[in-house]
């Protein structure tokens, strides 16, 4: 039935309003040729066709209302997805603001650290004696260094 209805589709609109205005006019006449008596023989085919033109009319007329209720319901989705595609474009703006600014954030608190280690702990002459009295292995030294640096670490071997 559904092959049916869809090779239907491509007739325009225009087309179904005509065919349910012809059955109703086709009924009406049909009322009236009982009182002509050569033309009353063609009375009940009339008849019966324009029922016929009159209920599939009406039966596809409903289905235009019904696709035209359905179309309108979908532009309105459209229209609400375009809002909150709009609104979530917003949103990633303000996240990856927001990111940036913690990273800067980190990255200005580790340059702080650097420069408080770089500043205080060398002048500390408990520090230097400590280094010098009980050396640290190179090894651990690089790994510190690059992991201040956020850097990988070279394995020598």
């Amino acid at each position: 039935m559904w092959q049916i209805m869809w090779m239907l589709s491509f007739l325009p609109d225009v087309f179904w309003h005509i065919l349910t205005v012809g059955g109703l006019i086709a009924l009406v006449v049909a009322l009236f040729l009982k009182r002509i008596p050569i033309i009353s023989t063609y009375r009940i085919p009339l008849q019966y066709g324009g029922i016929a033109a009159l209920l599939f009319g009406l039966w596809m007329e409903g289905g235009i209302a019904n696709e035209a209720k359905w179309q309108a319901k979908v532009k309105e989705m459209e229209e609400k997805i375009a809002v909150a595609e709009a609104k979530s474009q917003e949103e990633n703006i303000k996240i990856v603001t927001k990111t940036v600014k913690k990273l800067e954030l980190v990255r200005t608190r580790g340059d702080d650290i650097i420069n408080y280690v770089d500043r205080e702990v060398v002048k500390d002459r408990e520090v230097i004696k400590f280094v010098e009295n009980c050396p640290i292995p190179q090894i651990i030294i690089n790994t510190h260094n690059a992991a201040a640096l956020n850097q990988p670490i070279e394995a020598t071997k």
